[in-house]
């Protein structure tokens, strides 16, 4: 006997499985439905109606939040619902700006993409978009009212997914907007730069904040020296906009462009990653045996947790971890070796992340010469610099990265993907250090893709107890369980869903496209014949020569509450 359910779509039936709305078996069925305010990882909004169907009845549907029933019977491309989806994306464009070729986000717009798929020739309404109004005042990301057409997905991604609260709708009917509390500039509100909000903007509306022009006139300055550094997550993240698979690992690509475009030196992020290891697994022992008052130690890596921590949880400052991230590290050691070089140096780091941007111009990180960091620029810039100057990059050919600071351990690579720096810690702090551990440790419930993954850990004759957080709204939930009694000794967050490889400053992706970047990490992890950190030989050449006696001052930065 047939226990199926069934549907009708256009005619033909479809079977109803566990979709929670008529959309995602539309989907299903091969049928693309316009949406602006869906995604499947926030709640219904149901707003920009684009995504209604007619019923057998004639009344309209919207499909995002209907949910299937079995008999239902719908049609998704009546004549009707083109003349209504057309009408909407005509008011739409009719209080929008239209200077979509100076766009950051051209070709990348989903208004853009469906006023071409709509075949809108013209908009019969005035266009009532006033000047732009930007808000430029964040380091991260950039703010234009003019381009946003009120789908809340920025509020419910920072609201929702993050818990920060920094942006919310205000005002009423057609003075209705997305703001600040008071309107104050982003840079003043609780926004950590996280950029999630910009990573789910369907227009132009919200944007990462571009460098790449301060890039390329260092690059122009023949005189200046231009180091950059790459990090983990950015390798299995461009390619499927530079015509390779996404998370396919395209390092050795990544670099000969870096070099056809002009940089004198390129590095691998996971060779800071090695010495946060190092650091960060000695911090971990040291305060593991003052006891338990000392515990959890929480990562510092993400600065958007960081920020976060110092703004919303005070009380979780002191046990931030003091190492360094493995950019600013890593920059640290660059900028140390450059020190006494005639030519001017500048040093670039391509990141997955926006917060990045903001993590590079605090105080804590400047030395005698300025910045460690001097400009930070994210996988989309990069892609967007690669196009700029004609490259085929799919037609170049791998290229290793530069010497002296040019080996690296599969304990760094992964860091860029969720409980990878977890993974890495714990590669170093367990005595057992064969092949069997290594794989022990994969599966020990730190890899995956759960907003809080626990694991427990045998270390000498105690268990340690650890935590793999991604989002900050999960940050907040695992701080509340150890604020009511739960004891952890490890906690990892990273502010992203997914981790770095699904940073802000990456090629936008569904969830299920996270999958496949994370596997191309660790595939990256098991083609490296140094599984652990401690096993880099440049390591002990680092300690025995450039930090020797300088530890603490180039790789070590305490932070502290800020006030509200």
């Amino acid at each position: 006997m047939d226990t199926k359910k069934y549907m009708m779509i256009d005619g033909l039936p479809v079977e109803i499985e566990d979709e929670k709305n008529i959309l995602e078996v539309i989907r299903k069925a091969g049928i693309k439905l316009p949406t602006f305010c869906y995604y499947s990882e926030l709640s219904i909004y149901g707003a920009c109606r684009m995504c209604m169907v007619e019923n057998k009845w004639g009344g309209l549907d919207a499909a995002c939040s209907t949910p299937p029933k079995e008999g239902m019977e719908i049609w998704t491309n009546t004549g009707r619902l083109r003349k209504y989806r057309k009408m909407i994306l005509e008011l739409l464009l009719a209080d929008h700006c239209r200077d979509c070729t100076t766009c950051n986000n051209n070709g990348k717009c989903k208004l853009q993409d469906l006023a071409m798929r709509f075949n809108i020739e013209g908009v019969r309404f005035p266009n009532g978009a006033e000047t732009p109004r930007r808000d430029e005042s964040s380091l991260c990301i950039t703010r234009d009212h003019n381009k946003c057409i009120l789908c809340g997905d920025c509020v419910r991604m920072c609201n929702e997914i993050q818990q920060v609260g920094a942006i919310d709708f205000a005002g009423r009917g057609s003075k209705m907007t997305i703001s600040t509390v008071f309107d104050i500039p982003i840079c003043e509100s609780v926004c950590v730069g996280c950029g999630q909000c910009a990573a789910v903007c369907p227009t132009g509306a919200i944007v990462i904040k571009n460098d790449s022009a301060r890039v390329w006139k260092a690059l122009d300055e023949k005189e200046t020296r231009v180091s950059v550094q790459i990090a983990p997550a950015v390798r299995v993240a461009l390619g499927k906009e530079l015509g390779i698979g996404d998370g396919e690992n395209a390092m050795g690509l990544i670099v000969a462009a870096l070099r056809r475009m002009g940089f004198n030196e390129v590095f691998d992020t996971s060779t800071g990653a090695d010495l946060t290891v190092l650091e960060e697994s000695a911090e971990f022992l040291a305060r593991l045996g003052k006891g338990e008052h000392e515990m959890p130690l929480f990562t510092s890596c993400c600065p958007a947790w960081v920020s976060y921590a110092e703004k919303n949880e005070p009380e979780v400052v002191k046990n931030l971890s003091t190492c360094r991230s493995p950019m600013q590290m890593f920059a640290a050691v660059i900028k140390e070796h450059h020190k006494h070089s005639p030519r001017k140096h500048v040093h670039v780091a391509v990141m997955p992340c926006t917060a990045k941007k903001a993590e590079a111009a605090r105080e804590e990180f400047r030395g005698e010469l300025g910045p460690d960091v001097d400009y930070v620029i994210t996988t989309q810039e990069l892609i967007q610099m690669i196009k700029e100057s004609g490259i085929v990059f799919s037609e170049l050919e791998p290229e290793a990265v530069d010497m002296p600071f040019g080996t690296m351990s599969g304990a760094g690579v992964i860091f860029g993907v969720t409980g990878g720096v977890t993974e890495a810690v714990l590669r170093r702090v367990i005595s057992d250090k064969s092949a069997a551990a290594l794989r022990t440790i994969a599966f020990k419930g730190v890899r995956g893709g759960e907003g809080i993954k626990v694991a427990t850990v045998k270390y000498g004759d105690r268990e340690l107890k650890i935590a793999v957080v991604s989002g900050l709204g999960n940050a907040h939930e695992l701080i509340k369980r150890i604020k009511e009694g739960e004891h952890y000794d490890f906690v990892e967050v990273m502010a992203c869903p997914g981790g770095c490889v699904c940073g802000a400053g990456q090629p936008f992706i569904l969830r299920e496209g996270k999958v496949s970047r994370a596997k191309g990490l660790y595939s990256a992890d098991k083609m490296s014949s140094i599984k652990r950190s401690e096993e880099n030989p440049l390591m002990l050449s680092l300690y025995s020569g450039l930090l020797k006696g300088r530890v603490h001052e180039l790789l070590h930065v305490h932070y502290h509450a800020k006030e509200a």
